[in-house]
């Protein structure tokens, strides 16, 4: 869709919460879905994993045991986080640090999962994405991994997006530009995917939950397949809106 037509494209449910929430494991591309999808409603989005790996980066950079606890918590109290919320832009900052790219590299991902199933800063993390969101007045794509159960789990559109584990493999390693070899991709991916299972379940659809595999479908399909959810949920509890008591 042309910059042009998406001009003239009317806001979804205006005036009215729109928190579309969306999960998934790691390469199942819902980081580029999900904000291809706000950007196409009109909507905020946050990046939650990104806010996981800035934390990381600080605690690492500040030289924080990531095996303290105490420690971890801390430094997520204590952290100095400016993240877009717009799909049209992309910038984590700590402190004043521009550390958009520096959050993607691999020893960050080597670390995060000690950080993200650190129960007190995933505390801390989680108050803050609640606090966007209503900042945005409810109306946010929100994704990451315990989006549809934790952070937003009376969403008006919860998600889980999925993949099967080789073209989640294979999609990482095109969007890292072939600079990891095939452990460390398996690591950035599948070993991730299970330290971080250990604290929340971003691999099974909740109940109320709709899944979408997006293992045959290329970005675009799979845009469209989640629009398409979003306005079927929508539609249906305009019609009757007890279907979402």
């Amino acid at each position: 869709m042309t910059q042009e037509l998406l001009e003239t494209v009317d806001v979804v449910r205006p005036g009215k919460s729109l928190v579309v929430a969306i999960d998934g494991p790691s390469g199942s591309g819902k980081s580029s879905v999900s904000k291809e999808v706000a950007r196409r409603l009109k909507l905020a989005y946050l990046d939650t994993g990104a806010m996981y790996r800035a934390l990381t980066w600080s605690c690492l950079h500040n030289g924080t045991d990531l095996a303290d606890a105490a420690a971890v918590e801390a430094a997520a109290e204590n952290l100095e986080l400016e993240i877009s919320t717009s799909p049209r832009e992309d910038y984590v900052r700590v402190a004043g640090t521009d550390v958009t790219e520096a959050i993607r590299e691999p020893a960050i991902s080597a670390a995060v999962s000690a950080v993200a199933t650190t129960l007190g800063a995933r505390t801390e993390l989680i108050r803050r994405q609640r606090e966007l969101i209503e900042k945005h007045h409810r109306r946010m794509v929100v994704e990451g991994r315990d989006i549809t159960t934790v952070v937003a789990p009376s969403a008006e559109v919860r998600m889980l997006l999925t993949a099967s584990e080789e073209a989640r493999l294979r999609r990482r390693g095109i969007q890292l530009g072939g600079s990891q070899n095939a452990e460390q991709l398996a690591a950035q991916v599948t070993a991730r995917d299970a330290k971080d299972s250990t604290v929340v379940n971003f691999t099974q659809a909740a109940d109320g939950v709709v899944t979408l595999d997006s293992s045959d479908l290329d970005f675009e399909q799979t845009v469209d397949a989640a629009l398409g959810i979003v306005h079927k949920i929508i539609s249906h509890t305009a019609i009757n809106p007890a279907a979402r008591d």
